[in-house]
């Protein structure tokens, strides 16, 4: 399998979809077979998640991962979605100083880069301010 179609064929990377346990109702991100909070296993049924939430917490890159340079300042931040798992995405398409903690985001799919000489396009989720 080509591994563009093989990272496309897992749900949870380009749809948002995580689990739900049917015993305490707890909704976890990325998927899980068993549940963290009641330790159950084979009640989780597949889950997509809402795409909005909030800023909880955020910081501003300024020194960069390689591949990544031309972007700084970014803001990376750790966000709560309305179902109630918690993310870790870059917030785009607004100056760093424009987040605040609290801040309503929408999950937004995005193309994150290009990989070898046959130019493999991968996509990731990042988040985009609500106005």
């Amino acid at each position: 399998m080509a591994v563009p179609r093989f990272w496309r064929e897992i749900p949870s990377r380009y749809n948002l979809i995580g689990t739900r346990c049917g015993n305490c109702n707890q909704v976890h991100f990325p998927p899980r077979y068993l549940c963290p909070n009641c330790r159950r296993v084979g009640k989780l049924e597949p889950y997509k998640l809402k795409p909005r939430g909030k800023v909880i917490s955020y910081t501003v890159v300024h020194v960069a991962a390689e591949g990544f340079e031309d972007q700084v300042p970014y803001v990376l931040a750790i966000v709560e979605l309305e179902d109630g798992p918690r993310i870790t995405a870059q917030v785009t398409d607004c100056g760093p100083d424009e987040v605040r903690i609290g801040d309503e985001v929408e999950i937004v799919f995005r193309r994150m880069g290009q990989e070898g000489e046959e130019g493999v396009l991968y996509y990731g989720y990042k988040c985009k301010k609500v106005s």
